[in-house]
């Protein structure tokens, strides 16, 4: 069996590898693309069994195709803890190589759990209707400053057919007119395509029964649901709601010593996006429910708004991990019982 160690560069990897029966070692460096896929080749044609370690990292979906093409084997391992575990102070790609190496012949590799390629091409399409989503907002925000230097205050208003006339016949300075013409422009041709992919986020959504249980919990919706279901996929990979909200990036950073407790920002180490529409589903169930409305208005006065946003967008990734797991709908939920959030009960479950 030929174990490899890999220090992946977006346009090179560095390779340092093992022949587990001769106990021979070589190191190489390969570049991108066509080097570093004859190489692979070859060893598949040899029909040798290999096994490749390498740090979690962007820019190698091509890689990772290539090894699920040729059945080779490749373990991601968490870059945090691969670091953490380096004892010399010094730092090369080739070092880099041999540690991956070293761990991978001790069983010490941190491997973590990568989703699947069915998966990531979902959360592509989350992506792209978030950012064009975003792009939209920043063109209506341009064109609500043109209305108010016009003296024409009408925010909401302003993108209903009176508006949108009035915006349109205000007389410009030349440059100025030519803006608006191509923001209005624009606005039209993404408020298509954002519709276009909102329904496709539906039709996944009427796919998959886990999603559609989570959108009985009140103000969650297909993008959050949808979010939530392929970022978490296997709810038995965590314990506790107090993992899912580590997972998420939902709890403060701490730094604590004896008697004297530290805390800080909340870690934003998980997936961004669905850390942003959780806080925005949240504000949704808290116009909606009145428990939910005490809540937040009691931690608001206690510890301000922005607080009070995110610690209610905690509690909901919890309830809504629960629903997951037991697989249950947000009327049985209730039924149950859930206490997710509340003190003296550690996973959230009565």
């Amino acid at each position: 069996m030929l174990i490899i160690g890999l220090d992946y560069h977006p346009g090179f990897q560095q390779i340092a590898y093992v022949d587990t029966e001769t106990g021979e070692l070589q190191e190489r460096a390969l570049q991108h693309r066509e080097e570093a896929e004859g190489f692979y080749r070859d060893l598949a044609a040899q029909g040798m069994k290999v096994r490749i370690g390498m740090e979690a990292s962007g820019h190698a979906r091509w890689f990772e195709r290539l090894l699920a093409e040729l059945n080779i084997e490749l373990w991601i391992g968490d870059a945090t803890e691969i670091s953490r575990k380096r004892e010399r102070k010094q730092k090369t790609d080739r070092q880099d190589a041999q540690h991956i190496l070293r761990l991978l012949l001790k069983d010490d590799f941190p491997r973590i759990w990568v989703p699947s390629w069915e998966n990531r091409d979902l959360r592509q399409l989350l992506w792209h209707r978030h950012r064009m989503v975003q792009a939209r907002t920043r063109m209506m925000n341009q064109l609500q400053a043109v209305a108010l230097n016009e003296g024409l205050r009408y925010k909401k208003r302003l993108w209903r057919e009176g508006g949108r006339k009035q915006l349109e016949a205000f007389r410009l300075a030349p440059w100025a007119s030519r803006r608006r013409e191509d923001l209005l422009q624009l606005l039209d041709r993404l408020n298509p395509t954002i519709a276009e992919l909102g329904q496709a986020i539906e039709q996944e959504v009427e796919k998959c029964p886990a999603a559609q249980r989570l959108m009985t919990h009140p103000g969650v919706g297909p993008l959050t649901a949808l979010a939530f279901v392929l970022i978490i996929e296997r709810a038995d990979r965590f314990q506790s709601g107090k993992q899912i909200a580590s997972y998420l990036g939902l709890v403060p950073l701490e730094d604590s010593s004896g008697s004297r407790r530290r805390l800080g920002h909340i870690t934003k180490q998980g997936n961004s996006l669905l850390r942003f529409l959780l806080v925005e589903a949240a504000q949704v169930t808290v116009r909606s429910d009145p428990e939910w409305r005490s809540k937040y208005h009691h931690l608001m006065m206690r510890r301000g708004r922005k607080i009070a946003k995110v610690a209610m967008a905690r509690r909901l990734a919890v309830r809504m991990y629960w629903m997951m797991r037991k697989e249950s709908n947000y009327e049985q939920l209730k039924k149950f019982g859930s206490h997710a959030g509340q003190p003296r009960n550690r996973d959230g479950v009565r």
